[in-house]
């Protein structure tokens, strides 16, 4: 008879996620002294280490004990793909098996990682990839801030510039899932991020966008002080249940009076109103004067998105004409409405795409497995 042999399972305890009471009162729980949490947390957060090896400021007896218990990891990679216009994608898998997305899009002087908060969504909005995907759970806090360090090892950013050098200089909580439904592990995630003595991003790098999840939003803007952005896509309550379902439960009036009182907005720092343009639906010069009126009083500034294609939907983009025509009067009443260049379109970087075809393949993988085992 023939033994099967398994991985044994790693139960060390995994360090990058813990926000430093934790990380203290870990090593508390190990008889060491709290201060060393503020060395570990240079080490994993600032010169971006996954090795205790490399942690020479400890003692060598106390790092190869840590290896013994705990763990420094990223996600793993499970597919990769640069455009020709310098998107980057990934595919990472996490430590289930499960896999979500993360985009670094790059720009002259910056760029911007677009980090992922679940795997699969809660949401059904009509136009988005993802949202033909299920929920699966909500990611953890280092789920969160690992994918955005991969991304950093990705391109060698290590360790942190502190010049303001920096290529990947922004997060947009804009990937898969809505983060205002894993609102705890999102926000512990970027306390972590904004530590000013580890990835050191400010406030005002990191972006949340939400679908209009009315309760949290003040929360946000109180604990975090992040920019805020709101998928809006319609003008209309019926347009937008069918748009974006989360809708039905808190309609547009009630999601841009929790802008307006939205804490951290103003002049200088307005809420980003993202619309995607989809031909013969929402592209109306009458919407385009609508969407004035609804956001007058708000400091803001609206994101005029080409629709991004993908197999199956049943949406089209907006000509260039009808976009400039939308963008002019929204423009002349006094708001900037800058038009986002479609970017990684060979790539398949818009959201959820790279994941379907990933589950697509495994399918396909597993069926002709199970032929062969039939055979």
């Amino acid at each position: 008879m023939n033994e099967m042999f398994f991985n044994e399972p790693d139960t060390r305890v995994e360090l990058c996620g813990l926000s430093r009471d934790e990380l203290a009162a870990e090593l508390v729980r190990m008889n060491e002294k709290p201060f060393r949490a503020k060395q570990l947390w240079h080490w994993i957060y600032h010169q971006g280490a996954t090795d205790f090896a490399e942690m020479t400021t400890l003692a060598k007896d106390f790092r190869a004990g840590l290896a013994e218990t705990h763990k420094v990891t990223r996600p793993g990679i499970a597919t990769e793909q640069t455009s020709e216009d310098g998107t980057r994608k990934w595919l990472f898998r996490l430590h289930d098996g499960k896999e979500v997305e993360t985009v670094y899009i790059p720009e002259s002087d910056r760029g911007a990682v677009c980090v992922s908060s679940q795997v699969g969504c809660t949401l059904t909005c009509s136009f988005c990839h993802t949202g033909t995907q299920p929920m699966v759970r909500n990611l953890t806090a280092g789920e969160i801030v690992g994918q955005f360090m991969a991304a950093r090892d990705s391109y060698g950013e290590w360790p942190t510039p502190m010049d303001g050098g920096r290529m990947l200089s922004n997060i947009v909580m804009m990937g898969m899932g809505e983060p205002l439904f894993n609102y705890e592990n999102v926000a512990k995630a970027l306390k972590i991020v904004m530590d000013h003595e580890g990835i050191a991003l400010s406030k005002r790098r990191i972006t949340l966008s939400t679908s209009g999840i009315v309760p949290e939003i003040e929360r946000c803007g109180e604990e975090l002080g992040v920019n805020l952005a709101i998928s809006l896509h319609a003008v209309r309550d019926d347009l937008r249940d069918e748009l974006v379902p989360i809708n039905k439960k808190w309609p547009i009036h009630e999601l841009l009076e929790a802008c307006r009182n939205y804490p951290s907005s103003s002049n200088a720092r307005r809420i980003t109103f993202e619309y995607v343009m989809l031909a013969g639906i929402n592209d109306s010069d009458a919407e385009a004067h609508e969407l004035v009126r609804l956001v007058k009083g708000i400091p803001a500034k609206i994101n005029l998105i080409p629709f991004n294609p993908w197999p199956g939907a049943i949406y089209e983009c907006s000509s260039n004409n009808r976009i400039r025509k939308f963008a002019e009067i929204v423009n002349d009443a006094g708001y900037s409405s800058p038009v986002r260049t479609p970017r990684g379109r060979d790539i398949m970087a818009a959201c959820g795409q790279l994941k379907s075809a990933s589950e697509r393949a495994r399918k396909f993988s597993d069926k002709a497995e199970d032929k062969a085992i039939e055979a």
